[in-house]
């Protein structure tokens, strides 16, 4: 993250990620630690974020803080939190990255199967922001970020639970931005399209759908982990400071 801009108003900022320990997590740990900011992160992967963290500590301002805990439980996932705040101080940030959209078909899709992804994919990003809104109040304003999926939009189908749940973030971050708002608290979401993560290019990414993603995509090229982190950082920032209630899609031009 280099060559991404830097945001003064980052540095110091409390910022929580979660889903943080791979993927385009890691990649926002990374980019906001680079920042300066006070970075504490979220996942069920504990060797993963531990790893991060520690790899991370020596060349940060601030050493990023992680939690290894079940984001579908949301007792697990305030307990986190409240354990994160201990170590970092209060958040004004809060960048609700983590998901799962493991493939199933329709014929397939059990009620636990569907109340899991609900869990994951929607749930956890109401109740982190519900434990994170008290400490943006007392600090005059924050910024939410939820994050979404051009998916539901494409009509893709194989992953009916996902799709829907990624549909609903999209309401979820307009109450919250008329809710908050007033206290000076921006919402909005970030829509990344198909990020070519080791996970993705390793469980989906064949022949076939480099294919489909070359036919959809305006911009012939990869898009990266690190296209996402910088939308993250400027929604983050001061430099956003009257956007809220708004979907910044990040696709290459798909939808």
């Amino acid at each position: 993250m280099s060559s991404s801009a830097h945001y003064p108003s980052l540095q110091d900022r409390g910022v929580l990620i979660t889903g943080g320990a791979t993927g385009i997590g890691e990649t926002l740990v990374q980019a906001f630690a680079a920042q300066g900011a006070r970075v504490a992160f979220i996942d069920l992967a504990a060797a993963e974020g531990q790893a991060l963290a520690a790899r991370l500590a020596a060349s940060s301002r601030h050493a990023p803080q992680f939690a290894a805990a079940d984001l579908s439980d949301v007792p697990a996932l305030r307990g986190a939190i409240d354990l994160l705040r201990e170590r970092s101080g209060p958040f004004t940030v809060l960048l609700n990255n983590a998901a799962n959209d493991r493939r199933h078909a329709v014929e397939d899709t059990t009620p636990e199967l569907w109340d899991a992804s609900i869990a994951v994919n929607l749930r956890h990003q109401f109740f982190a922001a519900q434990a994170v809104l008290p400490d943006m109040k007392a600090a005059g304003g924050g910024s939410i970020v939820n994050f979404g999926s051009i998916s539901w939009r494409l009509k893709q189908g194989g992953m009916p639970a996902y799709t829907a749940s990624k549909a609903a973030v999209q309401g979820l971050t307009r109450c919250l931005a008329r809710d908050a708002g007033p206290h000076g608290i921006r919402a909005n979401t970030l829509v990344p399209g198909w990020v070519m993560t080791e996970k993705q290019l390793r469980l989906w990414v064949t022949e076939d759908t480099r294919q489909e993603i070359a036919r959809g995509q305006c911009l012939d090229q990869p898009l990266m982990p690190g296209h996402i982190a910088a939308m993250a950082l400027f929604l983050a920032a001061d430099d956003s400071a009257m956007c809220t209630a708004q979907d910044f899609v990040v696709d290459g031009g798909w939808v």
